[in-house]
């Protein structure tokens, strides 16, 4: 995963160099988007991997194209259109639309080499839906980002898995999006919805422009409460004494980044704060994705502490199928078999060389 994220990072860093050079369509695929697909594992001069300018016929349309088609086993998985770097990518392409609903791929990508729009069929089968699922743009990497593209990745590739997590995804990136604007400029419509419940009497114009800015602080105060709520908390797991250790601690939440919380949590606690890190939750994710032939994918859960990551059963501590320790240089994975066996790992990927030894030690707990 590290060498992936970095790919990815040295790939955004040369877009950023070279994007205003590009003047094409073409030098857009080539440069920008073929890149991409390479990063993904994909040998993109191999016609039982990749082919560009599938063709997909569209009722009476014979020959139409498709820029790109990413196969497996003689069939499309994933359909690609391609726009110009300089180009806005509209709600979906109507070219790309039309060829979805006549192949058996069930994921498609609009791109113009910078923004990836990642769309499936959750809403209607076989007919792709409006909405993506997944945005990724490699100019404004996020990194929970990676591990979503991450599942893309050839070697990784499910697409029941994937499926499983995109409505999900889908839904909680548009529920971010509408409580981000209301954050940032209630809408009447919203602002009326916090009225109804606080203000009896009529929900004028007027009304309502003046609990605009009071429905804006009330925002503000509750998300700082919450956050502090839960440093609250932290302190306490580290310390009995809530009330003196938060005394010592001075964060301002609004401004500061997770880093430099936990950074002034650990100066005051002068212990470690568990943090979930992202190789943990690959570790999590590929655990997971090994045991889906057996065990339903509701069931598997996790539970991070300061010393190892557990991987368990029905969120339940007396069911741990493996141990992850990640938190220094020495890698490792420990089985829940009879012996507590434990290999080394020198990467998170290791993990797959021992699937059989996983997948036994769950079974145990069907």
């Amino acid at each position: 995963m590290d060498s992936f994220i970095q790919q990815i990072k040295t790939l955004s860093s040369r877009i950023e160099r070279i994007k205003d050079n590009i003047q094409t369509e073409e030098a857009t695929k080539t440069s920008l988007i073929m890149p991409l697909i390479q990063a993904l594992g994909y040998d993109v001069f191999n016609p039982e991997e990749f082919v560009p300018e599938f063709i997909a016929d569209v009722g009476i349309k014979k020959g139409e194209k498709i820029d790109y088609a990413i196969m497996e086993h003689g069939n499309p998985v994933i359909l690609i259109e391609a726009k110009s770097v300089h180009e806005k990518l509209h709600k979906h392409d109507s070219q790309l639309f039309r060829y979805f609903g006549t192949t058996k791929a069930k994921f498609a990508i609009l791109t113009n080499g910078i923004e990836y729009k990642f769309y499936t069929d959750l809403e209607e089968s076989n007919k792709m839906d409006e909405k993506p699922f997944f945005i990724f743009n490699l100019l404004e990497i996020r990194e929970n980002h990676f591990l979503e593209l991450a599942k893309f990745r050839k070697n990784f590739f499910d697409v029941e898995n994937v499926l499983t997590t995109a409505s999900d995804l889908k839904y909680s990136n548009e529920i971010k999006n509408f409580l981000t604007q209301q954050w940032e400029e209630p809408s009447e419509e919203f602002i009326k919805f916090v009225l109804n419940d606080v203000y009896q009497g009529v929900k004028t114009k007027k009304v309502i422009d003046n609990f605009r800015d009071i429905v804006k602080k009330s925002l503000n105060q509750f998300v700082n409460e919450k956050v502090n709520d839960k440093l609250q908390k932290a302190l306490s797991s580290t310390d009995g004494n809530d009330a003196s250790l938060a005394e010592k601690v001075d964060v301002e939440v609004a401004s500061s980044t997770e880093a430099e919380v936990i950074e002034e949590l650990e100066k005051v606690a002068d212990e470690p704060i568990v943090v979930t890190t992202e190789e943990e939750i690959e570790g999590y994710v590929l655990i997971k994705l090994m045991l889906q032939e057996n065990i339903e994918a509701n069931r598997v859960y996790y539970r991070d502490n300061k010393s190892y990551f557990n991987v368990l059963l029905d969120d339940n501590i007396r069911k741990w199928i493996c141990r992850l320790g990640f938190n220094t240089n020495n890698k490792y994975i420990q089985l829940n078999d009879e012996l507590k066996t434990t290999h080394k790992l020198k990467s998170v990927n290791d993990i797959l060389l021992y699937k059989e030894e996983i997948v036994s030690v769950a079974k145990q707990y069907q």
